[in-house]
């Protein structure tokens, strides 16, 4: 009698996805967790094109920004195909762009910049003053509080065991439909170890970079993605990744909406450490659109 598969947690379900099959060179296959959604959530696909990027340039290089566009919703049920097109190998820099296909269509493109290691000028803005995580009240506390009398979408996003634990520092926007200032404060982590590869912290780190955003721009107005009455998908993602780091504690995520206009809201984020290093920065503009018949 077979014994029964070890269950994996999410993390290790995470980590499992960003380890992508390959097909030949320049070619790549990534699988995607069941967690009963109708789409691929926008972080994966980020992150598992840019694993895809860092599978074809030298290993001494890192990435130090990507800029995405998302096309299409990418369907869970079936792998997506990363195509990586070596477009230049410098002294220093070298570029790579990545097409995701499903369906025989392309879902998401993305270019990637990298660069080796070398010393230079060094500043950053401080890390804003903000309660530490500790303080907050933990996600398992939260889930129970608010999703006692949430809407089903709500509870579906928020019940089911994740691989990024966040800690709001506000919880206004949960709780009431008050129109606030669209500015956000988060405190996220993994909730397991990332593997000691730099290609891999930072491809968590894109994954965990396409959380929250969108909510940001919907501050102002009242409302949120999980109001059945919008419509909301990420249109692009664009990350800038400072200073590395291991992922092995909190981090703060600083987000702000300078502007919302023509069914699109634009957000940008600052992502440091606990100790208080910029790591990385990001910006994402995504639609939020009304639908008709609210």
């Amino acid at each position: 009698m077979s014994q029964p598969t070890e269950q994996r947690s999410s993390m290790d379900e995470l980590i499992r996805t960003l380890d992508l099959e390959k097909l030949e060179e320049n070619l790549f296959r990534g699988m995607s967790p069941q967690v009963g959604w109708q789409r691929v959530f926008g972080g994966q696909v980020i992150a598992q094109a840019l694993m895809a990027a860092q599978r074809c340039v030298d290993p001494d290089r890192y990435v130090h920004s990507l800029h995405g566009y998302f096309m299409r919703p990418g369907d869970p049920s079936i792998p997506i195909i990363y195509e990586v097109e070596r477009i230049r190998d410098g002294k220093s820099f070298t570029t790579r762009r990545v097409v995701a296909i499903q369906h025989g269509k392309a879902i998401f493109s993305m270019s990637a910049s990298f660069q080796l290691d070398e010393p230079g000028f060094d500043h950053q803005l401080d890390m804003p003053d903000v309660a530490p995580p500790d303080e907050m009240m933990p996600e398992a506390e939260f889930r129970e509080v608010f999703l006692a009398n949430a809407p089903d979408a709500v509870r579906k996003y928020w019940g089911r065991e994740r691989p990024i634990e966040i800690r709001p520092t506000s919880m206004t926007h949960y709780t009431s439909k008050e129109k606030l200032a669209p500015e956000a404060r988060i405190w996220v982590r993994t909730t397991g170890p990332v593997p000691e590869v730099r290609h891999y912290q930072t491809a968590v780190l894109a994954y965990l970079s396409d959380m929250t955003l969108l909510d940001t721009s919907l501050y102002a107005h009242g409302t949120s993605i999980f109001d059945p009455d919008i419509q909301a998908a990420s249109l692009d993602h664009a990350m800038w990744f400072h200073r590395p780091c291991k992922l092995d504690g909190w981090v703060l995520y600083a987000q702000d909406s300078p502007s919302a206009s023509g069914a699109r809201g634009m957000t940008r984020g600052s992502l440091y450490s606990a100790s208080g290093a910029l790591i990385a920065s990001v910006a994402q503009e995504g639609l939020i659109r009304k639908n008709a018949e609210a």
